[in-house]
């Protein structure tokens, strides 16, 4: 693991689901730019000393050394956005897979940077946009795919939090302090924060591309640097239109991810805060409830759920899904075998590059009064190649 160390949230929630499924080991990590918090966060998760590093450039040349049996298979990446491409880059030039937290980088060129090397090494890139892994955002994925609502026409997206409605950076809060640090969080505060995930979750469940948005960022919170609020419109590739509505600055709310799909038949309702439910809306049938685990559900659904209907599965399973099928896809190429399609079906490089294009254009069109602007050009594509 790079990041993650005391103090952290991000890097306790990876660990605990990286461990769920009893598929990945914890060996070794460099938890800290600080090399003693380092090494006392290394202590504190009962790691041999020698295995806790002092930065993440010791701990990939020193695991490169070890016999193959012994090293480290892949990274855990869990440190703010500036530095995923240093220690992605590194492990992956050394021979290392990655899961990375999102965004992917820093700059859109890091992430295409990153896609190269991925594509000379052959190694494992995944990165956890945990929410697509919920057992019924995978229902209404194959509810979509099946026709059964139909054609999607529109999609409402919408991911409210209040936990910075108001100054809290100026607490030294080390949640808020990075995210609202153009230096250490990039371009943008709210939309790559949680923005990416809910623009991620929309073009999962509906299987669509976002082609274009217009966006309008906000700073509602005086002398705040990065945008706390944002309502952006889209166009999909199938000719959908949709609104994805973010938001740091809605007092009261807790994580509140939801969204809404609707085709020419019918449409579904899915909300993080209660993950284990999908709502299927017909136009000739009464509403229906379907739940996790119950009798009905899909594949794609049951092959991610692990315990029967009425015990509540929720983001820490998501992220563990992840977790499991990227060392499911490990096990394999270890062994020789082709991977498996369904364990494959996790974000990779692919979704860290569109992330960071979703970014750069929603900035972009706020910047320039609500202008239209495409998510990829094709003069964009061979500049960054």
């Amino acid at each position: 693991m790079i990041g993650g160390g005391q103090g952290s949230f991000i890097g306790g929630v990876h660990r605990m689901a990286a461990a769920l499924d009893g598929q990945i080991e914890l060996v070794c990590g460099a938890f800290s730019s600080n090399p003693a918090k380092s090494k006392a966060s290394g202590k504190d998760l009962f790691l041999p000393e020698h295995r806790v590093y002092a930065s993440f450039e010791e701990m990939i040349l020193e695991e490169k050394k070890l016999p193959e049996e012994e090293r480290m298979d892949f990274v855990a990446i869990v440190t703010p956005n500036h530095m995923h491409y240093a220690p992605a880059k590194m492990a992956l030039e050394n021979g290392f897979h990655v899961v990375c937290d999102k965004p992917i980088s820093f700059t859109l060129e890091e992430a295409y940077s990153l896609k190269s090397i991925v594509e000379e090494t052959g190694l494992v890139f995944a990165l956890t946009h945990n929410y697509t892994a919920h057992p019924m955002v995978k229902q209404a994925r194959e509810i979509i795919a099946s026709n059964k609502i139909g054609k999607v026409r529109k999609v409402v997206v919408e991911y409210l939090q209040g936990w910075l409605s108001t100054k809290l950076e100026d607490t030294e809060q080390k949640q808020a302090s990075w995210r609202v640090d153009p230096s250490k969080s990039g371009i943008a505060g709210a939309i790559g924060d949680i923005g990416t995930h809910a623009a991620n979750l929309a073009e999962y469940i509906t299987n669509l591309q976002i082609k274009e948005v217009c966006a309008d960022l906000s700073i509602f919170v005086e002398g705040r640097r990065l945008d706390d609020d944002a309502n952006v419109l889209l166009r999909f590739d199938n000719g959908a239109k949709g609104i994805l509505n973010v938001s740091q600055i809605c007092a009261g709310e807790e994580n509140n991810l939801t969204i809404r799909v609707y085709g020419e038949k019918g449409g579904i309702i899915w909300q993080q805060q209660e993950p284990n439910t999908l709502e299927v809306k017909h136009l000739d049938q009464p509403t229906q409830l379907l739940r996790t685990a119950s009798v009905g559900i899909g594949q794609a659904a049951t092959a991610v759920t692990r315990i029967p209907a009425g015990h509540p599965e929720g983001y820490l399973e998501a992220f563990a899904t992840i977790y499991n099928k990227f060392a499911h896809v490990l096990q394999d190429i270890k062994a020789g075998n082709e991977p498996k399609a369904e364990d494959l079906d996790f974000p990779s490089v692919d979704e860290g590059i569109k992330g960071m294009l979703f970014i750069n254009k929603v900035v972009a069109s706020s910047e320039a009064n609500q202008r239209w602007e495409a998510l990829s050009t094709e003069e964009e594509l061979v500049a960054y190649s």
